[in-house]
């Protein structure tokens, strides 16, 4: 049986790797050895930073009905404990968006939310 030479796999590892790193600066888009280990952080990153956007779109649409709740005279905590009273389920991401584009529908719903606390 003949013998199976590596090269033909090695160059298509290699070619993954270098085209991965496509646009790097210097040797990590030149050379295989550091192109490989830049790849495989910016892989890291890139899986850490997806679960990262998540967190950082929570805390902005928090802050934005923060400010929108203070507007109306009601702490954050307090709002959404008064949203949850009413039985109104509307999650943080559409209350940000009234907050910011439907002035008017927040503030009915921040007046709903004080006849029920009050």
């Amino acid at each position: 049986m003949a013998r199976i030479k590596g090269a033909l796999n090695a160059r298509k590892k290699h070619n993954r790797v270098l085209k991965l790193a496509k646009g790097y600066r210097g040797a990590r888009s030149k050379q295989y050895r550091v192109a490989k280990q830049s790849v495989m952080r910016a892989l890291t990153t890139a899986y850490a930073g997806r679960k990262e956007r998540k967190r950082q779109f929570r805390q902005l649409w928090i802050a934005r009905i923060n400010a929108a709740a203070r507007m109306n005279g009601l702490s954050y905590s307090k709002f959404m404990y008064g949203l949850k009273q009413c039985g109104i389920e509307l999650n943080r991401k559409v209350l940000a968006d009234m907050a910011v584009n439907d002035a008017k529908g927040f503030a009915d719903l921040a007046k709903a939310v004080k006849e029920k606390l009050a």
